[in-house]
């Protein structure tokens, strides 16, 4: 590759998620039909605001370490918090956050020139080795974090200016410089961070970071209050919000009756059934934005007799794809034929190669219960009800598991249906404990960064954070890493199209749709972001008054 190519120069034209309109045909991803148009962010806001109430529909975050959230609430809260060090728009497009320039001056060397004007919420400026203690941090056991595989080609961050840091590796590593728009690339204080220990990012041991808002209180079982930082240094986007409180609100029906009323002004994750009450209401208005969000079921553990890829295939042969998003997801959703949907690559300059790869795959299944039943009898009989997992109060994925339920019958497989508390149902992602006696897992997944194959090796490596069923394929695996390591676009989607074709009718999961973002917000505020981009930007930052 050409040396001294500065990555935010390529990445800054990654507009993955490009504001679209969906009228009555699909698109070039496949998308169901749509009478709703899809929209990245929402006109800008003017006046100032003193508080802002927004909903949790999954519940209160167990942490907002940005070395370990990987959910939807702690990603909401946290990505107004801590900075990263590139940032992530409302298109998902890339551009210079605590680092001005990121570049790659060969193909194992990444300098990060830092910012010098950014100062943490206590007024002390970030420093070199706040940025390596930040990123060093995320592969110490001691941290228990969850991005670490993301330095493994580093084998060295030192600090080679007063403003800069540098990044030696084994090789060039495309998904490196991705993460850094993610809370992997978040910054903290170093000496805070230590001095918190475990307890850095709760309630009892704060954080400490560069952010637009800092933590203000953290009323456990209650809500998080964030108070707007006023010597932020991004001046384009220092808040016009005074403060913003978040409310754990888990139940749908609740959760509407809080947004019809005003008591809460918006929410992300807005449940189908809640949307179809705030589409009436007068008071705000229901928003779609384009996703990388993934609907799966997925079995809990290796030993589990749903971890049978012809049990798996005989479950979404008897599912009907169709009746499911019109249902449960109110038609704001498509048919899913892999792991990833393609909206993450929208943007990619090789979003030719992977369309075409994802073109070839087998479409969605239409419903075939014979052919099912047969697969069920090659697989051997189930001799007991599967465990299936769900958030408790999550009425969409309720319905969705019931309607699941239902169709399995048809085949003789019977379901167990278990809510689990939202905490618990976080911490299953990465605590094999707690997966223990549930055989499936609904999830209302997502892909964090326009980097695909990122995505896929956590669930299809060997050590893959997310492969519960050690699933092995040595080829996927070396077809995934000359995805990641090639600095040529067009080579890495190659590589990418390759393993797809091998995971995709071998990986234990069922593909069942992707979701559009779906937002409510109360009139009186606009410039939410609408995209599902939201998760890794400080959305809410630009909210502002319209004095309705």
């Amino acid at each position: 590759m050409a040396a001294k190519k500065s990555v935010l120069t390529v990445l800054t034209g990654v507009g993955l998620l490009a504001a679209t309109a969906c009228t009555g045909s699909s698109n070039v991803d496949g998308e169901a039909p749509t009478a709703h148009r899809l929209t990245t962010t929402t006109p800008p806001g003017s006046s100032a605001l003193d508080r802002v109430t927004w909903a949790l529909p999954y519940g209160e975050p167990n942490t907002l370490d940005p070395a370990k959230i990987g959910d939807y609430s702690p990603q909401t809260v946290e990505s107004n918090l801590c900075d990263t060090l590139t940032r992530m728009n409302a298109d998902f497009s890339l551009t210079p956050g605590l680092a001005r320039k990121v570049t790659w001056t060969d193909d194992r060397t990444l300098v990060l020139d830092l910012r010098s004007d950014v100062r943490f919420w206590d007024g002390t400026p970030m420093t070199p080795q706040d940025v390596i203690h930040s990123l060093e941090r995320q592969r110490d056991p001691r941290t228990q974090g969850l991005y670490g595989a993301y330095l493994a080609a580093v084998t060295s961050i030192k600090a080679t200016g007063p403003h800069q840091v540098t990044l030696r590796t084994k090789g060039y590593d495309q998904t490196l410089t991705k993460a850094l728009s993610t809370s992997f690339g978040a910054v903290s204080k170093k000496a805070y961070a230590e001095k918190a220990g475990p307890a850095y990012g709760t309630a009892k041991g704060g954080l400490m970071c560069t952010g637009p808002f800092e933590l203000g209180s953290w009323k456990s079982g209650g809500s998080i209050t964030l108070e707007r930082n006023d010597a932020y240094w991004d001046t384009q986007l220092r808040p016009k919000a005074k403060q913003v409180e978040f409310r754990f609100i888990t139940n749908n029906n609740t959760l509407t009756s809080a947004l019809l009323s005003g008591e809460v002004d918006g929410t992300y994750e807005l449940p189908p059934s809640s949307a179809t009450a705030l589409g009436r209401t007068d008071n705000g208005t229901v928003h779609l934005g384009p996703s990388t969000q993934n609907v799966l079921l997925i079995p809990g553990h290796a030993d589990s007799p749903a971890a049978d890829r012809r049990l798996l295939d005989a479950l979404s042969l008897v599912i009907d794809r169709d009746a499911l998003i019109k249902n449960v997801f109110g038609g704001d959703a498509a048919t899913l034929k892999s792991l990833v949907p393609p909206h993450t690559w929208r943007g990619d300059k090789a979003a030719a190669q992977f369309d075409a790869a994802y073109a070839k795959l087998p479409d969605a299944p239409k419903p075939d219960p014979e052919k099912a039943k047969k697969l069920v009898a090659q697989a051997g009989p189930v001799q007991r009800p599967l465990v299936a997992a769900i958030p408790a109060g999550d009425q969409r994925g309720l319905q969705a598991l019931t309607f699941i339920q239902a169709a399995a019958e048809e085949i003789g497989v019977a379901i167990e249906i278990k809510q689990l508390q939202p905490a618990e149902m976080s911490s299953l992602f990465y605590d094999p404990s707690v997966r223990k006696g549930l055989d499936l897992v609904l999830t209302f997944g997502y892909v964090g960064m326009p980097d695909p194959a990122s995505y896929v090796a956590e669930m299809v490596n060997p050590r893959g954070i997310f492969n519960w069923t050690n699933y092995d394929n040595p080829e996927v695996t070396r077809l995934l890493d000359r995805a990641r390591t090639s600095s040529d676009p067009v080579a890495s989607a190659t590589a990418y199209g390759e393993a797809q074709a091998l995971f995709t009718p071998t990986v234990p999961a069922v593909f069942l749709a992707t979701t559009h973002e779906r937002m409510f917000m109360n009139k009186r505020l606009s410039g939410a972001p609408a995209s599902f981009a939201y998760m890794g930007m400080p959305w809410a930052a630009h909210l502002g008054g319209t004095g309705k």
